[in-house]
């Protein structure tokens, strides 16, 4: 799955869709800490002028997001920092996944919470954010926790309107967890949307698993039955 910057956009707790956007600033109900923050938080899929980019400009650096050093901490306190000003951070986000994997541990040195904590946050925060749910099915599916990433999944799909990118990605990821059926059915949705890039299709082709979509019967014109009268 590509993912980039601002342009590409069931927590695992049984947090449904409407209990998460209830107030962001209650605790998480697995210990993940309040969402208050003494700068933010921003969502970062918003313009938030220079507010977001001075976060990065000190705490999610290159050499930060590289995973190489930290500016004046640790890297995860550097990248604890910015998601706790930014909780739904889509390159910090991806960036604490290959940090832990790096340490081998849940919760990396400088880190106030767990990696999955900050799925949970960033979820509670902005439970519409598909590209947050779709960085966290990556993250579960890496767990081998297929059935968790197939509910973000399906989150994402519901929020994903008629964005063709992010329905595109979904496929990606359900290929990728070899969910064949629902990748094509997110392949036929992004193409359906004018989505061009032939890397689903072809995955799909090179598995024995892509259909053309059907098309949609014609809509002509209203017919109606006309009824003989009775004679006399």
């Amino acid at each position: 799955m590509k993912l980039t910057d601002k342009t590409r956009g069931l927590a695992a707790w049984a947090c449904t869709l409407l209990a998460c956007a209830a107030g962001y600033a209650q605790t998480g109900p697995s210990g993940c800490g309040s969402l208050e923050n003494s700068y933010g938080p921003f969502d970062y899929r918003a313009d938030t002028g220079n507010k977001l980019r001075i976060v990065e400009q000190y705490h999610f650096t290159p050499n930060i997001q590289s995973l190489v050093s930290g500016n004046s901490a640790s890297v995860g306190a550097e990248l604890d920092y910015t998601l706790k000003a930014s909780p739904n951070h889509h390159r910090a986000l991806m960036a604490m996944i290959r940090l832990g994997e790096k340490l081998k541990s849940p919760q990396p040195v400088g880190a106030q919470y767990s990696v999955e904590c900050y799925f949970e946050r960033a979820l509670r925060f902005k439970p519409d954010d598909s590209t947050a749910r779709m960085i966290y099915a990556t993250f579960l599916s890496r767990n081998g926790r297929l059935a968790d990433a197939t509910l973000q999944l399906e989150a994402a799909t519901k929020t994903a309107g008629d964005n063709p990118f992010t329905h595109y990605n979904i496929g990606r990821i359900y290929f990728d967890i070899k969910n064949y059926d629902r990748s094509l059915e997110q392949a036929h949705k992004a193409y359906g949307l004018g989505f061009s890039q032939p890397t689903l299709r072809d995955q799909l082709k090179s598995v024995g698993r892509w259909t053309e979509p059907q098309a949609s019967p014609p809509q002509g014109p209203e017919q109606t039955t006309s009824v003989e009268k009775p004679t006399d």
